[in-house]
């Protein structure tokens, strides 16, 4: 029996200096905790992703399915820390500034606990449960992924690192939400004593890092809690701030970006180095690197005289450049894509692009979060608002849109015309539309109501040299632009003038207005956007049917009847179109929609059925033609594809290589206008 007893006291001894064995006092551990600027709002770039190797290890809080990690089982820091889809850390440069800094047989390992938005009394134990009940429905899933308690989850993997190694802060970044709440620092200190107890830590070992807020120089969106966290010693006497004076930001003026979370997380390991009692050293940061142009390059057309930039190269990368002395982030948005601008240390910026599209785009800069046209670049009305723009050059085939030498020229002119229809001045356009002939006639009273349009009208060269009078085309734009986008976007008076001079299309006057459609569609507040029942841009047929057309046709010389006037439009223009010549088929006579906004068409009922007899229909709409872009969000042929199962007459071809933009409009204009006003 007491041989038995000497085997048993003899394996637990042993046991347990095998259990205390495994315990590696050069592998430290820290805690890391909070809300969005710890889980990590920034994108993580090259320099990120490369592993720092097996000195910096993570203790994923919870699955990572596509990267292969499991929730409490060690692997290599790289972004994301906290849980997938969330960005680069304050932790990520933090640990790397640690295993730069500490000796090489030291080992740091993170666990990492945030959750966006979340309130101090998220990490609250006694809280918790009551914090979670009222939570808002956008923080239910990552509350869910921690079962519902944060604390616990950290508590729970903590005490598993602690098998390997030995706890040596804790690290926090959280206040914005609790801006302006004076319980804050106490409840700091409740969660950090919380985590010793449990734990069994001494905190005279074991700091609290907190790191302070986005300033944003002085505007970021919680600018008023650096104060509380400034002051967060006075309360809890083991802590620690960490500057964040002149960390980088997003434009939402609240996060971080990339630049930002390095900087940040490096002063996180230069403190705590510190306080091991090390000399901290930085870990390598790529900076930017300068962008060189290539003699190639040559500035673009839309580039105001006496600029040098925007460029582009043969390649058909484009290059930006601006003066910004104070500026901190300075971003170029083209093509659905932001660059960030790098600094010259000259006070300019400057960023290159990947090969982009030919054709124009729309572009804008944005400097410290605000969005602003470059002032190198000509303005055009576009996405609501004036926008930069850059043309990248097509070859030959795009001479059809270039001003060519040796041809006669037409003029645009811009006018402006008494509405009498407009329902911003009057009782709205259903009533306007319903008023008897005798009421219309009489719309010029002294008493009646009315305000001043802007359009533009293009003649052709020969306009101004005789008598002769000419048929009419209105042409529309999209939703977001305006009565000058076809001339100055699309290019509409060369294409007229070099398709004139060719004897491809007959001489024509071409009318364009803003078709009430420069402020975009109010989705959210409802509203019929189906064919027949618009409310969007409907307010401007009446105008076009009642004021527009009379004028032009008093003022120029048109032929004023159906046979010579024809409707067309890009994107909600063809929509537009649709609307007005479908039910006003005794004032126009063809028609034709560039990436028209057709949506859920019924060809059988539209209209009064007025594609159901085909052979009247054809007879009426003399050419009918649709065109879209091979990369465009709105394709039209099903729409094709029915009317001609119906029987109707319709042309139509798709852009090679466009997308919903002014190029793949540009081909339409010029496939469409040679089959006009001839029978």
């Amino acid at each position: 029996m007491k041989l038995k007893t000497l085997i048993l006291t003899a394996a637990l001894l042993l046991g347990a200096a095998s259990a205390n064995a495994a315990v590696d006092p050069n592998f430290y551990i820290f805690l890391c905790f909070g809300q969005s600027n710890m889980e990590g709002a920034a994108r993580p770039e090259a320099q990120d992703l490369a592993s720092p190797g097996p000195r910096f290890l993570l203790m994923p809080a919870v699955d990572f399915p596509d990267q292969g990690r499991k929730m409490g089982e060690w692997c290599e820091a790289v972004p994301p820390l906290c849980r997938p889809n969330t960005g680069l850390t304050p932790a990520d440069w933090f640990g790397r500034t640690l295993v730069a800094s500490l000796p090489d047989n030291i080992k740091i390992g993170v666990i990492h606990v945030a959750i966006g938005g979340i309130d101090i009394r998220g990490f609250l134990p006694d809280s918790i449960p009551s914090y979670v009940k009222r939570a808002p429905n956008w923080m239910t899933g990552m509350l869910a992924a921690y079962d519902n308690n944060p604390y616990e989850r950290l508590v729970m993997l903590a005490k598993k690192a602690q098998k390997d190694g030995v706890i040596k802060g804790i690290l926090m970044h959280q206040g914005e939400t609790n801006t302006g709440d004076p319980k804050w620092a106490g409840m700091v200190q409740q969660v950090y004593d919380r985590l010793c107890g449990d734990l069994q830590l001494k905190p005279e070992e074991v700091n609290l890092y907190a790191g302070n807020i986005v300033q944003a120089g002085g505007q970021g969106v919680c600018i008023a809690c650096k104060k509380q966290i400034d002051e967060l010693p006075q309360t809890l006497h083991t802590s620690q701030v960490i500057s964040s004076d002149d960390c980088t930001n997003g434009p939402d003026r609240l996060h971080f970006d990339a630049a930002g979370y390095r900087e940040l997380g490096c002063r996180y390991g230069e403190a705590v180095a510190r306080f091991l009692g090390y000399e901290p050293k930085r870990p390598h940061i790529d900076m930017p690197k300068k962008i060189e142009v290539p003699a190639d390059a040559v500035t673009v057309e839309n580039a105001i005289p006496g600029n040098e930039f925007p460029k582009v190269d043969k390649e058909r990368r484009a290059y930006f450049r601006i003066e910004a002395p104070q500026a901190r982030k300075v971003v170029v948005d083209v093509c659905s894509k932001k660059y960030d601008m790098q600094p010259d240390g000259k006070g300019a910026f400057m960023a290159v692009t990947d090969p982009l599209p030919v054709g124009f785009h729309y572009y804008f800069m944005n400097i410290n979060g605000v969005n602003f046209i470059d002032p190198a670049s000509e303005t055009y009305f576009g996405c609501n608002r004036e926008a930069g723009g850059i043309e990248i050059p097509e070859g030959p085939e795009g001479d059809y849109y270039r001003p060519q030498q040796g041809i006669a020229h037409g003029c645009v002119r811009s006018i402006y015309y008494p509405s009498y229809n407009d329902a911003s001045v009057n009782d709205g356009a259903a009533q306007i539309e319903n008023r008897k002939s005798a009421q219309i006639e009489n719309r010029k009273s002294v008493n009646r109501k009315y305000t001043w349009r802007h359009a533009l009208v293009y003649t052709p060269a020969e306009y101004e040299t005789g008598k002769k009078r000419y048929p009419v085309l209105y042409l529309q734009h999209g939703m977001g632009e305006g009565e000058t986008s076809w001339a100055l976007q699309g290019k509409m008076q060369h294409i007229m003038d070099n398709a004139i001079a060719k004897g491809e299309a007959v001489p024509m006057i071409v009318v364009m207005e803003s078709g009430d459609i420069k402020a975009p569609f109010n989705f959210a507040g409802g509203g019929s956007n189906q064919q027949g029942r618009s409310e969007y841009g409907a307010s401007f047929y009446p105008v076009l049917l009642n004021d527009l057309i009379p004028y032009i046709d008093k003022n120029f010389r048109t032929k004023a009847d159906r046979e010579n006037r024809a409707m067309a439009g890009l994107s909600w223009g063809g929509h537009q179109t649709f609307d007005v010549v479908l039910q006003n088929l005794d004032k126009f006579a063809w028609m034709g929609t560039f990436s028209g906004a057709i949506f859920g068409l019924d060809v059988k009922t539209a209209y009064n059925g007025v594609f159901a007899n085909a052979d009247e229909f054809n007879k009426k709409i003399h050419y009918f033609y649709m065109n879209w872009g091979s990369d465009d969000f709105i394709k039209g042929q099903p729409l094709v594809d029915s009317l001609r199962e119906m029987g109707i007459k319709v042309d139509a071809s798709e852009s090679a290589g466009t997308g919903h933009e002014f190029l793949t409009w540009r081909r339409g204009l010029h496939e469409f206008i040679p089959h006009l006003f001839k029978k």
